[in-house]
Parts: C-alpha cells; structure tokens; sequence
C-alpha cells in the first residue's frame, strides 16, 4: 500500500525556511494566470454573448418581410432539389423598387409571388433568427468566446510556469556539479 501525503493548501505561500524565490515567482505566476484566466473568461464572453444578442434583436426589430415577384422562369432543375437563384422584383421600406437575386422553388414561374426579407436599405437578407434561436446563438458564441479568452493567459501562464521549472532543475544540476554527491568532498 502505497504511502499518501496529504494536500497541504497554498504552500507556496507559507513561511518556510526551504522556500525559494523561484517558489515565490511561481506561486504569483499560477495566481494572477489563474486570475486572469477566469476573470478575462467570463469578462470576454459576456461581453460576446451581449453583442452577438443586441446585433440580434436589431436585425429582428429592423429587417422586415416583403414580396417579390419573379422576372423570369426559375430553373426546371437543381443540385439538391429544394431551391433555385432566380432574378426576383421587390419594393424597398422608402419605395424604391428594386431588383435582384432571391432563392425560389424550382419551377416557379415569371410573376410568381416570393415572401423575402429586407433590410432597411431594401437589400435582400435571410429571415432573422427567432427569439429562442438568438439566444442560443448568442449564448455558444459568448462560451465559445469565453473559452477561447480563457485559454491565451492559461497557456502563457503554463509557459512561463515550464520555463522557472527547467531554470530550477538547472540550478539543481549547477548546485549539484558543486558539491557532488559526497557533500563537496572528495575521495582520495
């Protein structure tokens, strides 16, 4: 059975007359990455989910439906079956009309009524995405943000933590071609 010691909690902030200053570095180098760490996480993806959330809402609030009537015959055919590019007509929120390319059921005919959706300059866009989905989106674009955020200060900090250890494994090797295995002394 092997032999157990227990965590002794912030150790390297205890007085100890074997502690040295690289412990000290150490210990203030995994407090302010874990620190920053966390704080620019959370910071960052909240900040991610409620710009992602606000550019959302607008584009509901803003973007409206209209009807566009086709130009032209729609392809007879397509790649996956559903829907078509076809040259469509539609009135812009200030009147002007307008013309350009919008998805259609394959086989349409010219004249054919098209439900679109338009911006407030009257150009084309895709139906924005409800309440429910705006949310979600937003909220795995905040955590996705967050951990992205998370992972740079982590990742340094671990860096920096990996270089004071390789110079404190060669202080040992220095400190121990001095003095050697038999305390400084030599056999002879």
């Amino acid at each position: 059975m092997a032999f157990r010691r227990r965590k002794v909690w912030l150790w390297r902030w205890r007085r100890n007359p074997l502690r040295r200053r690289s412990d000290s570095v150490e210990a203030w180098v995994v407090l302010i990455a874990w620190t920053v760490t966390v704080a620019g996480g959370v910071l960052a993806g909240l900040a991610a989910t409620h710009t992602v959330a606000r550019t959302l809402a607008r584009e509901r609030a803003e973007w409206r439906p209209a009807v566009a009537r086709l130009l032209e015959n729609a392809p007879a055919s397509a790649a996956d079956g559903a829907r078509v590019w076809a040259r469509a007509r539609w009135t812009a929120p200030d009147g002007s009309v307008r013309t350009g390319q919008a998805r259609v059921q394959v086989g349409s005919a010219r004249g054919t009524p098209v439900p679109v959706w338009t911006d407030t300059a009257g150009l084309l866009v895709g139906k924005p995405p409800s309440a429910a989905t705006a949310a979600t989106r937003a909220a795995l674009i905040g955590a996705l943000t967050g951990a992205a955020a998370a992972t740079v200060p982590l990742v340094g900090g671990r860096l920096l933590r990996g270089r004071l250890e390789r110079r404190r494994l060669d202080r040992w090797d220095e400190d121990w071609a001095r003095f050697g295995p038999a305390g400084g002394r030599t056999a002879g």
